[in-house]
């Protein structure tokens, strides 16, 4: 009888160690990366991504040969486009509809 009790005891200790598949979390999904966009995601996020990059060498080159490039990898193209030599390089609200537009299309 004390084997019993004993044998018992032991179950009950070691019993909610187990874990079956059943009860076991589920895996999270991979979160879905987002869409570009010109007015949240940053330059440094353009860059690093190579259908973003694509489309940036299609619609503004100039951006991709900036040699102050490494200094506005924190900002987006909308608040880059507040700047005088960004304006006289050709972006403007259309240019950024147009790459908006790119980006959208990125499968």
């Amino acid at each position: 009888m004390k084997l019993i009790i004993a044998g018992l005891a032991a179950l009950a200790v070691a019993a909610p160690a187990v874990v079956f598949a059943a009860d076991a979390p589920a895996a999270a999904a991979p979160a879905a990366v987002a869409k570009p966009s010109v007015e949240t995601t940053t330059i440094g996020e353009l860059v690093d991504n190579p259908q973003a990059k694509a489309v940036l060498e299609k619609d503004y080159p100039v951006l991709l040969a900036y040699e102050g490039l490494d200094q506005i990898r924190g900002m987006t193209l909308r608040q880059i486009s507040a700047f005088p030599q960004a304006q006289q390089s050709g972006l403007n609200d259309d240019k950024l509809k147009a790459i908006q537009a790119d980006f959208d299309a990125i499968q």
